[in-house]
Order: C-alpha cells, then structure tokens, then sequence
C-alpha cells in the first residue's frame, strides 16, 4: 500500500479516541503517503501533526441538490488522487460511499449503516466491542479488517508550536494572576443538555477556585457556545476568561495544554485534555464514562448512579436532571485539588 486515505470522524472527542488507531495505521505502513478526510471545521486538530503527509478537508452544503454535488465533487477528487487503501472510523453510509464512487480498491471499515457492500474488507462490531470503552472500537476494526495492532494509549495530540505561541500571548494579555493556577472549563456540550452541568456551578466553581487557591478560569468551546459562557462569567463574582468561539481548534488544543487542569461536561475539550495528560475532571450526566470517559492517567469522573442513568437521552425525560444536580462545585475543587491541578 503505497497511498492510504483515512476516513475521520464527526466529533472533536471522536477524533482523540480514534488518534490511537490513526497512529496504528501510520506504523502499519511508515513509508505509504497517508492522507487524512476530515470535516473542514475539525481540520485544525492536526495543525501540530508531522507524520501525516496531506490533510484534505470537506465542507457539505444543505440541500439535496448541493450536498450531492459536493460529495460527487469529493469522489472525483479523491479518485484522481489514485488512493490503493481507505479506512473509514465513521459508521454513516455516507463515509463509505465516496471511497466506493472513487474506486478505491481497498476500502476497510465496519459492516454498519447498510453499507457492508460498499466495502472490502469489513466486520461486524462485537457485543463484546461496543461495552467497552471506544478507543478500543476504532483498533477492533483494524485488527479485524486489515490485521493491524495498535495500543490503545497511543492517543496524545500533537500542539502545534504555533498556536500554542498564539495562546501564551492571548493568556498573557488577559490573566489576573500569572503565577496561579489557570482551570480550563467546557461549559457547553454538542448533545445536549442531558450532558451540561448547570451554568450556576460552573460560576460556583469560579469563585470557589479564586477564594480557596487563587485560581483563574478560561471557559473554551465553539462559537455557538460562547452565549452560554458569557452567562456563566456573568453570574460568577470573580470573573473567568472567554475564549468559547475565540480560537480554532488547533488553538484550542494549545490552549488546554497550557492550563493547569481542565473541569467540564463529556464534551470534546474534555477528551483533549485527558489526552494532553492534564488533570481532567469529567462531569457525567446521561452518557457511558465506561465508554467515553477522559483518556489519559490524571483523569476523574464525577457521575451519580440513580435508577433512570445512563439514559443516553438529550433531555431529561423527567425533567429534574438530578444526576447533574447532585455533582457539587465542591466535588469538582476537590477533584482538581486531588489530581494536582491547583498547586
């Protein structure tokens, strides 16, 4: 295999617990061109990678006429770049098809989604593979589809110096207190509010990482998250800095790994962090941390068993959130104290 495209996934999250077996296909093939697919928005994760040779983004539009257009327009292009071998870690029918309209003649990934003859090699996921936690999930598929072994700690993400140059002086011009601890905080999550921890606590928790260690806090996210953290510095008396919709994803990255420990929801930044190797406090509420708990050795998840989770749902469909509810800001400073965050 001389040429090897990799299909990525969706989801900030999806791409840090995918990184070990990305990995596993580079030292598969060390001297094949590795090319990798990825949402247009996601690109920037790989900002700080040097063993990929080409990262090549895509952006569909709405609309049946548009979006079909512009997947036909991929295909074409990603056949004219003579690819011998595709791996696809999305399950959608969609990330199978354009590898089969460019006539790539190898195309590996799981038998999901109806779309088994659309690929070459394929497998079907396990019970066994889909209750255990999802790192395992992308390399199950290697193993099984093409005989590649990968470890599954191979997951820390490569910060571009760049960006993280970029971020010291954005932190430089805008901290209070240089030499405390700085806390990283997610406020938002992607799937809903079943996953968000009220915006009262995370003000709660501000205040209390100022009054008991000095702390300062920088709430990071997408742009559409940045009313939501706008809300919650509003409601804290210490204040904390913005940076939700302030950067791009490779900024991002740069920036949680110049934090001192990182508290928030199971959301993408969340998984940076514990891959980064930075004390990580996980906040669950309706999903798996089994599953898709924070990689990584300095990691803590806060999550109450009640009867009703993991519901799995966005919402609360009895709509007390109380497995939210019962984590206390305290929990959280404790949890960060714990793992070394605020010395």
């Amino acid at each position: 295999m001389q040429n090897i495209l990799v299909r990525e996934v969706n989801w900030l999250g999806d791409i840090v617990m995918s990184l070990s077996a990305l990995r596993a296909v580079r030292k598969a093939y060390p001297k094949a061109r590795l090319s990798v697919l990825i949402k247009k928005e996601l690109a920037g994760f790989f900002d700080g990678v040097s063993w990929i040779d080409e990262i090549i983004s895509f952006k569909i539009r709405k609309g049946i006429v548009d979006g079909f257009a512009d997947r036909r327009a991929i295909s074409k292009d990603l056949r004219a770049r003579h690819f011998d071998l595709a791996v696809m870690f999305p399950n959608s029918f969609d990330s199978a098809l354009w590898p089969a309209w460019a006539r790539i003649p190898k195309r590996a990934g799981y038998a999901r989604d109806a779309r088994g003859l659309l690929l070459t090699n394929s497998v079907r996921p396990s019970a066994n593979i889909l209750e255990v936690h999802q790192v395992n999930y992308y390399l199950h598929m290697l193993k099984e589809t093409l005989g590649i072994d990968g470890s599954r700690d191979d997951f820390k993400p490569d910060v571009s110096p760049k960006h993280r140059a970029t971020m010291s002086a954005f932190l430089d011009a805008r901290r209070k207190r240089l030499t405390k601890p700085l806390i990283g905080l997610a406020i938002a999550a992607a799937y809903g509010p079943a996953k968000e921890w009220s915006a009262e606590s995370y003000a709660q928790l501000i205040d209390l990482l100022a009054e008991k260690h000095g702390a300062e806090c920088v709430l990071v996210g997408a742009p559409n998250e940045r009313a939501k953290s706008e809300n919650v510095i509003s409601k804290s008396k210490s204040g904390a800095i913005q940076a939700a919709g302030e950067t791009s994803v490779g900024e991002a990255i740069a920036l949680l790994d110049l934090c001192s420990g990182f508290a928030g929801n199971d959301s993408g930044s969340m998984h940076v962090s514990g891959a980064l190797g930075k004390p990580t406090v996980g906040i669950y509420g309706s999903t798996r941390a089994d599953r898709t708990g924070p990689l990584g050795t300095k990691t803590a998840i806060l999550y109450k068993q009640l009867a009703c989770s993991p519901c799995l749902k966005r919402t609360c469909k009895f709509g007390h959130y109380d497995c939210l509810k019962m984590i206390s800001p305290e929990e959280v400073a404790t949890a960060l104290e714990t793992l070394g965050a605020l010395k």
